[in-house]
């Protein structure tokens, strides 16, 4: 059950309490070659045992009644640069027909009223799609309004963390590839609607997944997953809403299942923030930290996170503050590759 965010002069109340270090060089700025070949800690927490894997590895540690529940959410190449190159922008949700809620940067030049120019690849010329700004929303995001339908695959990228683009720029790199279009994307993402990936789901391919019982839920990744906590104390923090929905079916499978495994951390969220495991539409702005006690989730398949972020303080309210932080610097002494495109962790 959750309980009250811990009194701010206990371990864990604190951003500084979830720092670790972390050398640039083990930020993967590439997937592995095949999905499944990535490494897996595996940490028992009944035996307080690690084991140092690979991701095919996985069925070793599964039981025939173990049901992996998976976000199936699909990436939109929501990153768009205007024509200029003088504005980044991040089209997080459509609002109504042709209006977006978008991060701008640098936000200071995107003032309510100004035209914005993006090009469209997919059209002979490079013919340009027209943008309004309308209005700058309380937490800094922008309100865009197409002047024609918008076709996304035409004019972004996919919307890399910024960590990654720029470890690329230090190589001397490009800061999008065409691989980015395969393999920033799960092989079972259906709904379109995220802004990052549910990255613990890269290192599937179809042929490891039929080997489990699964079922999807989803939720589209936005500004609550990866937005990081910036405010001293944890209970400062103000948690983005992000749309989630539960299909038809999935409280059978649930019902029927040994241990439940969320595969992410969003999984995970949509586990925990539901009402019922019915079929169902929502929202949620649900803040997993320590002390949390999980309700739903048995284990979690997750990848490696960043400091200061909501996915590590999630992963800490399972496997124990001081107990997560020993295991990253396990992984940094073994070169583990950290974050989106990195290697993955199994919490038993």
């Amino acid at each position: 059950m959750a309980r009250p965010f811990p009194d701010r002069n206990q371990p864990g109340a604190r951003i500084s309490d979830y720092e670790y270090e972390l050398p640039p060089e083990l930020i993967a700025t590439h997937p592995t070659p095949k999905r499944e070949e990535s490494r897996l800690l595996v940490y028992d927490r009944a035996t307080d045992r690690v084991e140092h894997r690979h991701f095919y590895d996985l069925p070793d540690y599964l039981q025939p009644d173990d049901l992996l529940v998976l976000n199936d959410s699909k990436v939109r190449p929501a990153a768009l640069t205007t024509s200029d190159g003088r504005l980044e922008v991040l089209l997080l949700e459509e609002t109504s027909p042709q209006h977006w809620v978008a991060l701008v940067k640098p936000g200071a030049r995107a003032r309510p009223g100004m035209r914005i120019f993006f090009t469209d690849r997919a059209r002979e010329g490079g013919k340009q799609i027209e943008a309004e700004v309308l209005k700058t929303l309380p937490g800094g995001e922008r309100v865009l309004r197409f002047f024609a339908p918008l076709n996304i695959e035409a004019i972004g990228e996919m919307p890399l963390p910024p960590y990654i683009r720029k470890r690329r720029g230090v190589l001397g790199e490009t800061e999008h590839t065409s691989e980015d279009f395969e393999r920033y994307q799960t092989v079972y993402a259906q709904q379109v609607g995220s802004v990052a990936a549910p990255t613990a789901g890269l290192h599937f391919t179809p042929e490891l997944l039929a080997r489990f019982p699964h079922a999807f839920v989803t939720l589209h990744v936005g500004l609550g997953t990866f937005r990081p906590v910036k405010t001293e104390f944890l209970s400062d923090h103000e948690m983005h809403e992000e749309a989630y929905s539960i299909p038809e079916g999935f409280e059978a499978a649930y019902e029927a299942a040994g241990r439940v495994i969320a595969v992410g951390t969003t999984s995970a969220r949509v586990l925990e923030a539901a009402p019922h495991l019915r079929h169902y539409r929502g929202r949620t702005r649900i803040f997993i930290h320590p002390p949390y006690e999980f309700k739903r989730v048995d284990a979690l398949l997750t990848n490696f996170h960043l400091p200061h972020s909501t996915l590590l303080m999630l992963v800490s309210a399972l496997v124990g503050r001081e107990k997560l932080l020993e295991l990253y610097r396990e992984a940094v002494g073994l070169k583990y590759r950290f974050f989106s495109y990195g290697d993955a962790m199994l919490i038993l």
